[in-house]
């Protein structure tokens, strides 16, 4: 019998919803949960949004390394070096003992540890690249990988170009102006059909560059009964942000600090977003035009290269972090909300679109589960 596939990754949710999408393709093929593992770290995301999931979750110790020579983060480094070494000792037990038939890595610090049992076990890996430049360590085992399933083009013998893994619910959103109209009278409170509703969602994390942008917008438009915005901030920053919300009677503004991003997406207009991996996948996916604020220093600056190309193919405008303001923010929402633009740029969105990636990845995995 075949061992379990492990599916490994995590430390935000970027990389938490393609493991649980990537699960739900593989259930569809007939894996059933006994026969997947997640493996995230314990300083992620991965306790909050996996725990509920009948597939076994384990943690691994481990942070990230500040690329940074200063002597604060050397000393963070050094312990966070010390963690990785744990969770490479564990992953190593965990991988004979388990004997899994395929690992599969969607990248994060929480990955490598696995990646490299699988390699010294001789365990086929799939790595999941979920970015215009993959992080470090989906570099390192590139070479080394049975498969490389990746979001955009990428050279390389051993690639298959599969988009980036959605959760089902999210392709099944139904994003035709009748459909976005009854999410919107279907919410609770509902909001006004007319309303042009402007999605903020900068990350699991939250940033506060954006938020601070937006509470400022929401300030500019506090007296715009045509305007609404959803505006996920992230636990940090929520109880700031919320304590400036305007008082009025013009603007439909709700602070969340985390949601459902299905129900939001459902009922949205335009988004105002980081330029994570997934959220631009998600972004493409429903043809959502756009305002992308990538984050600055993202390793190998992996998110301006994804917003570039969304902003190539006509879906989004960008603005640079250091530039992020209120005033910014209503001049290039005040050009996308512009019908004709808007037409424009939801069309230019979808046609990165690409629909089944979890279906595409999850058919690699079965086949060389079942070897040759």
């Amino acid at each position: 019998m075949a061992g379990p596939v492990i599916i490994t990754g995590g430390g935000t949710g970027g990389h938490v919803f393609p493991m649980q999408a990537i699960a739900e393709a593989l259930r569809e093929q007939g894996l059933a949960p006994s026969e997947l593992r997640f493996v995230g770290s314990r300083r992620g995301q991965e306790r909050q949004l996996l725990n509920g999931s009948d597939v076994a979750l384990t943690l691994l110790p481990g942070r990230g390394l500040k690329r940074s020579w200063r002597v604060g983060d050397l000393g963070r480094n050094v312990a966070a070096s010390s963690s990785l070494l744990v969770a490479v000792l564990r992953a190593m037990v965990l991988v004979r003992r388990w004997r899994p038939s395929v690992v599969v890595s969607v990248g994060g610090y929480a990955a490598f540890a696995v990646s490299l049992a699988a390699r010294c076990w001789g365990t086929p890996l799939v790595l999941v690249e979920l970015d215009a430049t993959p992080g470090a360590a989906q570099r390192m085992f590139a070479r080394y990988a049975a498969k490389r399933c990746c979001a955009f083009p990428s050279p390389g013998e051993n690639v298959v170009v599969t988009g980036a893994p959605l959760r089902e619910a999210i392709e099944r959103i139904d994003r035709s102006g009748e459909a976005r109209g009854l999410a919107k009278r279907t919410a609770t409170p509902p909001i006004e059909r007319e309303r042009v509703v402007v999605t903020v969602m900068s990350g699991s994390l939250g940033s506060g560059r954006v938020n601070e942008a937006v509470s400022e917008l929401a300030l500019r438009w506090a007296a715009r009964g045509d305007r609404a915005i959803l505006h996920v901030t992230g636990q940090r920053d929520y109880d700031k942000v919320r304590s400036r919300a305007p008082s009025s009677e013009g603007l439909d503004y709700r602070v969340f600090a985390f949601a459902d991003m299905v129900e939001l997406w459902a009922m949205s207009d335009v988004a105002v977003c980081r330029a994570g991996a997934t959220t631009v996948a998600e972004l493409t996916a429903l043809s959502i035009p756009s305002v992308l604020v990538p984050l600055p220093g993202a390793p190998g600056d992996h998110q301006a290269k994804n917003a570039d190309v969304l902003v190539r193919a006509g879906g989004a405008v960008e603005v640079r972090d250091d530039q992020c303001t209120g005033a910014a923010l209503d001049e290039n929402l005040a050009r996308v909300i512009e019908p004709h633009t808007w037409r424009a740029m939801s069309l230019g969105a979808g046609t990165l679109a690409r629909r089944g990636a979890a279906r595409a990845i999850a058919e690699v995995i079965v086949e060389l589960r079942a070897g040759p």
